[in-house]
């Protein structure tokens, strides 16, 4: 095994030089640097969209999930349906809505849950009230603000979780 590595080693600094190797080097180190910055389809994206296939325009306040939908859209705001966008916190806690799926004709169980951290976006603002109950029944009350356990109050925009069938 020595001998295998030496021999190797040997070789590699016959062919190359040291400004060869530190030229290298740089370029990988850039290329680390420079792929983040890269444009990457995200996989929860392929998935939100291929799910919503038939179930209507996720950027109208008529889209079924938002039946008890209070704020802004975050697709509208750089986020999408499910996910907050970029510089966002989502809230620890949620109000809930039951919502009927048009394609099969289930009720589903919607977390509606603010993205916190950023002023207000104020783009795409729904306000549908159906099973908003007062604030005796908070879970159910759309006007509460639910940054609650955040570090910042103001309200970004609101997402619509599928959180599973109504039993």
């Amino acid at each position: 095994m020595d001998l295998l590595i030496e021999r190797v080693s040997r070789t590699v600094a016959m062919r190359t030089s040291r400004r060869g190797i530190l030229g290298l080097i740089g370029k990988v180190i850039l290329g680390a640097m420079v792929l983040p910055l890269l444009p990457v389809e995200r996989i929860s994206g392929r998935a939100n969209a291929a799910e919503g296939a038939g179930e209507g325009d996720p950027l109208s306040c008529d889209y079924w999930r938002y039946c008890g939908f209070d704020g802004s859209m975050c697709g509208c705001c750089g986020g999408s349906t499910t996910e907050c966008p970029p510089g966002t916190l989502m809230s620890p806690t949620s109000w809930v809505g039951t919502c009927k799926h048009p394609v099969d004709g289930k009720d589903y169980i919607i977390g509606y849950r603010d993205c916190c951290g950023k002023d207000q976006c104020g783009r795409c603002f729904c306000q549908n009230n159906k099973g908003d109950m007062p604030l005796y029944r908070t879970q159910l009350d759309n006007g509460v603000s639910w940054c609650f356990g955040t570090s910042s109050f103001v309200v970004n925009c609101t997402t619509a979780v599928k959180l599973g069938l109504k039993s």
